[in-house]
């Protein structure tokens, strides 16, 4: 079977998809394309919005998942960093197509903001989607904002709203920064955990998410990027931190990537009412989230 475009609701044109994509070969196709890639926030990108119904969870992939990132197993609801997990191969079969106008390799994930309106079940079958709401100016280059969805029954039943930022010289004034994620003031979190990562955490990850990208697998990988060591997947470390704070069935997270995180590392967990950090030995902050009670009302914004 091929995919097909089908009139689906949402904010553009939908293209139905048979099967979720394979991540190798999109990140292959990603790489090979970059050279051919002019990012700027003003670039064109692809509207299409990409739809995968009536999709079930791989129940032992999903306890894999909850094993890695430290959520208890054999939940009746999925952890809510999953779907994120489900709906990645359609945000990075946008982000790898000729169309998109950010180079793959070397792309950062800043951000992320999920909204979880009701805890789907793990048996449940659900339609994701995934489309690209635009590119921003960032003071280190142009981000593109990917949001995907998850539907039951023709519900938004969760959502979530991505930044990716493609480092690149910038012309004119220094964008605002964005508004705070409510993190806290100058006085620290405390301390509530310190977890020590293996350096074969990103394959564990990876296995278990499908993420294989050659940076959190290889050291060798790791330093064509830059980096001296492995990097743990920045989605392992905020599910790390939420399978630790805990999240009610309707909540809404917003977290920060500040660094990476290196492996092997000792790591400490931080928290305080509804805020958390993640922290290397030094202090230096790695991820800064905060979670909050969600009623219905406005999208994700």
């Amino acid at each position: 079977m091929t995919d097909r475009t089908a009139r689906v609701a949402g904010p553009a044109p939908g293209l139905l998809l048979t099967r979720s994509p394979a991540l190798a070969p999109l990140l292959a196709r990603g790489t090979l394309l970059s050279a051919f890639r002019h990012p700027a926030p003003d670039a064109s990108f692809p509207r299409t919005r990409l739809v995968l119904p009536d999709l079930r969870v791989d129940l032992a992939r999903l306890t894999a998942y909850e094993r890695v990132c430290g959520f208890a197993t054999g939940e009746h609801a999925l952890p809510i960093t999953y779907p994120h997990v489900l709906g990645f191969p359609l945000a990075m079969r946008l982000m790898s197509g000729r169309d998109f106008p950010l180079p793959l390799p070397g792309l950062v994930h800043t951000s992320i903001e999920i909204v979880r309106h009701t805890a789907p079940p793990a048996t449940g079958a659900y339609e994701l989607s995934a489309y690209i709401a635009g590119l921003a100016p960032h003071r280190r280059g142009t981000e593109a904002i990917v949001v995907t969805e998850a539907r039951a029954g023709g519900a938004v039943v969760w959502e979530s709203r991505s930044t990716y930022l493609a480092r690149h010289r910038t012309a004119g004034p220094t964008p605002a920064s964005r508004p705070s994620d409510g993190g806290p003031g100058p006085d620290p979190l405390p301390v509530v955990a310190e977890w020590r990562l293996a350096a074969d955490l990103g394959r564990r990850y990876g296995a278990a998410s499908g993420d294989r990208n050659p940076i959190h697998l290889h050291p060798l990988a790791a330093r064509l990027f830059g980096f001296p060591r492995t990097v743990a997947h920045g989605m392992w470390t905020v599910a790390r931190c939420l399978a630790a704070h805990g999240t009610a069935p309707s909540a809404r997270v917003r977290a920060e990537f500040r660094s990476p995180v290196l492996l092997p590392e000792t790591v400490q967990y931080a928290a305080a009412g509804g805020h958390f950090e993640l922290r290397g030995a030094d202090g230096r902050v790695h991820v800064r989230g905060q979670v909050d009670p969600w009623a219905p009302g406005p999208d994700v914004s």
